[in-house]
């Protein structure tokens, strides 16, 4: 059994990281010739750890699914990354962003994470500047910024809407680079199914190339895990549709504890539901609550009418509209966090004021365009519009758009270190994989933020702690009966789904179980349901491994297999996010426990019993889980109940 040694530096919060660097152990360029790192993911932290260790002089092996890092699903974020720079001059600063930051996470995340990705955020604007990041600017030349959620100010560094993209094409060629000069060796169409663990370190992966279906073997002094989050376990999301948890789930079977599992993010403005075969969800930017207004009708019948096809909401009178964020948080309005907002917006549509199908709210640009004009709007948001557009056949700029809370992001992940070292030595794990920066909630603009901080500016540093001790450790032969072992347990477990041969396509199997995953562990959780689904899961589970139908080959390209064996991982995953949910007997952030709430419908926390990262160690298939738990301690902020409302 692993203990749980978070290995916080000594010293006050601020000086910390900076402490740390100046104690750490090094590697000379000529050791790290002997070095190998497994780096599995091309997302921003992928991608940016493996290019920079490749430019420290380490041999690096990549490795994704896609047949390209840039498909990689942080293409897909599109509002901003934050920075404390304060070019606005309106009061920002790292400690204000980290504040933010742990209140934004209902003061459920690790003190000195928090800081350190504060105190590195502006290195990373510098870094993506020299990289040629299109990033919108002002008039006077300085980088422009606009609002998030969660914060009074301005810091979110954006490219229209397009971020996330711009952002990964610059990483993108860092990471080409050094593929080309040879520092980095990249593995298109490859997909992690086992870690190879030995004598207690890890030393290595087991692949399958998603071309061929040929299985392989990868040595590596260390692995670094940065495949994002497992939010498509509930089938519906807005993440990539190929997005999955199974290399965090494989890595939790070989001994590496899952932190806070039931910790996932909300987002309140995405395109709601529209149909029972829809596949995935689309985010629309949490950058259009910046000018955007929320509101539903101020009377039930005239959203009923609305429903019902009979008014449309521009002939909604200004005085019969509620603009319901604005009238319950006057101080952030429409740039509460996203929990707050997803809550709110739910909380409307179940009382019945809800348009569309009735699971919608409007978000209104009405006031933006007659206040600045539509070209400015257009020029700020005009490709998310047109995406808009594109999907639902509504212009957004002549009636407002509809948007409904959906699966986004997972706050929780692998539990890590101060060095995001996993409780398997020489295994880490960076970006959304892992659950150390956002406590029970995740600021908008923070997601790219931690990624790049991880892997340009954390990471290169704390593997080399490790790495120093393992210069004289030779190559390992990937014939080793550990590799073996790895191995056999892919190809059992592959040959055990093309034998099912049962009548239930993958897809629709997940759809079934993503649906009851929302219901019971999404945007409202109790006791009772919690209770219950957990036993639900179980019998899923054997349903699944009795009738689930594949067809095709093993030894080909076959996507219905890659799709079984992450499903099958998403079932489990679903039972242990139940599991924490059932234990944590309080509401936080996008953890809301209906038993555990304000008169006014808030979060209700439990700071004397729940202020601790949850840490779960896997002890077998049909065995429950040990909770371990991390103490949070907070020495440098006051720890209180969220206000947004003054």
């Amino acid at each position: 059994m692993a203990i749980l040694n978070s290995k916080i530096p000594e010293g006050p919060l601020e000086q910390k990281w900076n402490n740390y660097k100046a104690n750490q152990k090094l590697v000379n360029p000529a050791n790290k010739r002997k070095l190998d790192v497994i780096v599995v993911g091309t997302g921003l932290a992928g991608a940016s750890a493996s290019a920079s260790l490749g430019e420290l002089g380490f041999n690096v092996k990549t490795f994704c699914y896609q047949d390209s890092p840039r498909r990689a699903h942080s293409i897909a974020a599109q509002g901003g990354i934050n920075a404390a720079k304060n070019y606005q001059n309106d009061g920002d600063s790292i400690y204000r962003l980290f504040y933010d930051t742990i209140k934004g996470g209902d003061y459920r995340a690790r003190e000195a994470n928090v800081y350190r990705l504060a105190e590195v955020s502006n290195l990373i604007i510098d870094q993506c500047v020299a990289q040629g990041v299109p990033f919108a600017r002002e008039y006077g030349g300085l980088l422009d910024n606009r609002s998030f959620g969660g914060a009074l100010v301005s810091r979110t560094f954006y490219a229209r809407g397009q971020t996330g993209q711009q952002l990964l094409l610059g990483v993108y060629s860092a990471l080409m680079r050094q593929v080309n000069k040879g520092s980095v060796k990249l593995y298109t169409r490859h997909e992690m199914l086992n870690l190879v663990v030995i004598e207690g370190k890890a030393r290595g992966i087991i692949t399958r190339d998603l071309k061929t279906g040929k299985i392989e073997r990868h040595f590596g002094h260390a692995v670094v895990i940065a495949t994002g989050g497992y939010g498509n376990a509930f089938f519906l999301s807005t993440n990539a549709m190929g997005s999955n948890g199974s290399a965090v789930w494989q890595i939790y079977k070989k001994g590496a504890y899952f932190a806070n599992p039931s910790f996932v993010q909300i987002h309140p403005t995405c395109i709601p539901v529209h149909g029972d075969f829809q596949s995935k969800l689309t985010l629309m930017s949490e950058s259009l609550r910046n000018d955007g207004r929320i509101w539903v009708p101020g009377k039930k019948e005239d959203a009923e009418a609305i429903r019902n096809g009979k008014l449309k909401p521009t002939e909604i009178a200004e005085e019969d509209r509620d603009y319901y964020l604005e009238r319950r948080y006057p101080a952030f309005g429409n740039l509460v966090p996203r929990d707050v907002a997803s809550r709110a917006a739910k909380e409307r549509c179940d009382a019945g004021y809800g348009v569309g199908t009735g699971l919608a709210v409007y978000l209104d640009f009405a006031d933006a365009i007659k206040r600045q004009g539509k070209d400015v709007v257009e020029q700020r948001y005009g490709n998310l519009f047109q995406m808009y557009e594109k999907i639902t056949d509504e212009n957004p700029y002549e009636t407002p758009m509809m948007i409904y809370p959906a699966i986004h992001y997972t706050m929780g992940g692998i539990w890590v270190d101060y060095e995001l070292m996993t409780t398997i030595p020489g295994l880490y794990a960076i970006g959304e994989a892992n659950f150390s920066d956002h406590g029970a909630n995740r600021l908008g603009a923070s997601a790219l933020m931690q990624g790049l901080a991880d892997g340009y500016f954390i990471l290169p540093y704390t593997v080399q702690n490790y790495l120093s001790d393992e210069i004289l450790v030779p190559r390992m032969s990937t014939d080793l009966p550990e590799f073996k072992e790895a191995e056999d347990e892919v190809i059992g477990r592959i040959n055990r789904l093309m034998n099912i041969r049962g009548k239930e396509s993958v897809d629709s199997f997940h759809r079934r179980f993503g649906l009851k995953l929302w219901d019971a562990v999404g945007m409202a959780r109790n006791k009772e349901v919690l209770t219950k689904v957990i036993e639900d899961f179980k019998q899923m589970r054997k349903e699944f491994w009795k009738n689930i139908r594949i067809p095709g080959e093993q030894a080909d390209m076959n996507p219905e297999l890659e799709k079984a064996g992450r499903v099958a991982d998403f079932i489990e995953i679903g039972e242990l996010m139940a599991r924490d949910a059932l234990d944590r007997e309080e509401s936080c952030g996008g953890h809301f426990r209906e038993e555990h709430q304000t008169d006014e419908g808030e979060a209700l926390r439990n700071d004397k019993k729940f202020m601790y990262a949850s840490a779960w160690e896997y002890k077998g298939e049909d065995k429950s889980p040990i909770l371990h738990k991390e103490d949070l301690i907070y020495e440098n902020i006051k720890v209180q109940t969220r206000n947004y409302k003054k």
